[in-house]
């Protein structure tokens, strides 16, 4: 069964396939700022997804970030899984087998794709024929243009993850993100981003587009080609088979802008404990604007971290990171600060969390429990190729009173927000930008983001009240030395202090 065949009656085929319940999925629309903070939504979310399981242990996510419309991100998050999910993989598979299915999955889906609007784009062809022609039909037929230029315009990146044998396959396109986060044996905490996005800031694209004939200083000057900073994306007509018509590609001997994915060398996850994100670009980017590009991987982690230890839902964890990421972004809009220009505005946003061997909260902590978080700003290297360790601050989930808590010390930043004073906890992180898998590690009692909380909680006395978090004695001692004449006057049986 192709992939053109299924799109017709997927509302119903992919509805019955098992959704994974060890997964869940955030989102966020995407917003302009006015002068006056408010933000408002340009067009409709053009982000899609999916999480699927089957019975012999195998598992498939993706996140696809579309332009132009969502036409080709819907299309492709339901077509993909009928080209992976329908017996092409299973368990007796070597690695070079699934890396070869999931490549002619991705061409198969472009290709149906582009079936799918090939009567559209010869009515265009057609119509373009016709229009130099003055007659009283002109202003239809120019109409009729729009409409079927918006209809075969668009394109889309995909971040996809297979799991299966125990390990994990991560196929991308484009510049969406995934994430490894682990525990492991030496107890430190590892934070992999599995690929590089494909832009002309990443050199081994430069240096396919060089095969091809193309100028790599241009291209690198550029940074955008035709619309979009991908270098591989799904559809967007235009680039495929157009590209002789636009000057940045004109001298490529072949397709300059392909759907072929990327696959890293398979993860195994046997005993790993930690989770996996998939990012849209519009998530990273909300990020990365308001905060820099430099930690944005560990902030993410720890963002998630802080939300797995306090809620009880993986859907309500991701929605709670996306939300966290919109509110950050628009503060700094807000705040007019240095950032602030470069937060005028985000994308969709989507994240998708994929939990490892990982146990999740109740979902109904208090205070005394050990859920509250408090968050902290992240301190990030002014020298994004520096190769050396510098201190990530992050947020850190209070133990309770049983607990201990070791705090980090709250570093320089170049941030211009204010120093947060609460307890942090630090992460110490290795960069190397010209890696394929970069990764941080966290080590010490307080930078553990796997860290077992304590499960004694305050109990309450039989007024109903618990123990203060803070000693205040100090305090109504000078405030009581500071009004004794007021205290004397009234007398003293008023007791100091909340009654």
């Amino acid at each position: 069964m192709s992939a053109q065949q299924t799109s017709s009656d997927h509302q119903s085929w992919t509805d019955d396939l098992p959704l994974c319940q060890m997964c869940g999925v955030g989102t966020a629309p995407n917003c302009t700022y006015g002068p006056d903070g408010k933000g408002t939504q340009s067009h409709p979310n053009e982000d899609g997804h999916f999480r699927f399981s089957s019975e012999d242990g195998l598992y498939l996510y993706g996140v696809f970030n579309g332009f132009d419309g969502s036409r080709v991100s819907s299309f492709v998050s339901q077509c993909l899984t009928a080209e992976l999910l329908l017996g092409q993989l299973n368990s007796t598979q070597t690695d070079t087998d699934v890396r070869r299915i999931l490549t002619q999955a991705f061409d198969v889906v472009e290709k149906s794709y582009f079936d799918t609007i090939m009567d559209a784009l010869a009515e265009k062809a057609s119509l373009q024929s016709q229009l130099p022609e003055l007659s009283p039909q002109s202003q239809k037929m120019s109409e009729r243009l729009k409409e079927l230029e918006q209809e075969v315009s668009g394109g889309a990146m995909a971040v996809v993850a297979l799991i299966l044998n125990s390990r994990l396959y991560i196929a991308n396109v484009g510049t969406n993100r995934a994430l490894l986060c682990k525990s492991a044996s030496d107890g430190q905490n590892q934070v992999l981003q599995i690929g590089r996005p494909h832009t002309t800031e990443n050199e081994d694209e430069l240096q396919r587009l060089a095969g091809l004939g193309l100028d790599v200083s241009r291209l690198r000057q550029a940074g955008v080609i035709a619309g979009q900073s991908s270098t591989r994306r799904i559809g967007d007509y235009r680039v495929k088979y157009n590209y002789t018509d636009i000057d940045l590609l004109s001298a490529a001997k072949s397709k300059p802008i392909i759907a072929e994915p990327e696959i890293q060398a398979s993860q195994p996850l046997e005993g790993v404990t930690g989770f996996l994100l998939l990012m849209s670009e519009g998530l990273i980017k909300a990020l990365e604007a308001a905060h820099g590009p430099e930690q944005a991987n560990q902030e993410m982690v720890a963002m998630v971290a802080a939300e797995l230890a306090q809620q009880g839902s993986l859907e309500a964890v991701a929605q709670s990171v996306v939300e966290r990421v919109k509110r950050l972004h628009h503060d700094v809009y807000a705040s007019g600060r240095q950032r602030a220009a470069a937060c005028s505005r985000h994308e969709d946003m989507t994240l998708l969390i994929r939990t490892l061997n990982y146990t999740l909260a109740d979902g109904a902590l208090t205070p005394t429990q050990g859920g509250r978080i408090y968050p902290v700003s992240v301190p990030y290297s002014n020298c994004p190729s520096s190769t050396s360790k510098t201190s990530v601050t992050l947020s850190l989930v209070m133990p309770s009173q049983g607990g201990t808590l070791t705090n980090g010390t709250n570093t320089a930043s170049n941030l211009d927000e204010g120093t947060n004073t609460s307890p942090t906890a630090t992460l110490q992180s290795g960069t190397n930008t010209q890696a394929t898998q970069s990764s941080s590690s966290s080590s010490g009692d307080g930078g553990s983001l796997f860290r077992q909380r304590g499960s004694q909680a305050s109990q309450p006395d039989e007024t109903g009240r618990v123990p203060p978090y803070v000693d205040f004695t100090q305090f109504y001692r000078l405030w009581g030395s500071d009004h004794s004449d007021v205290l004397g006057s009234q007398g003293s049986s008023a007791g100091l202090g909340p009654q």
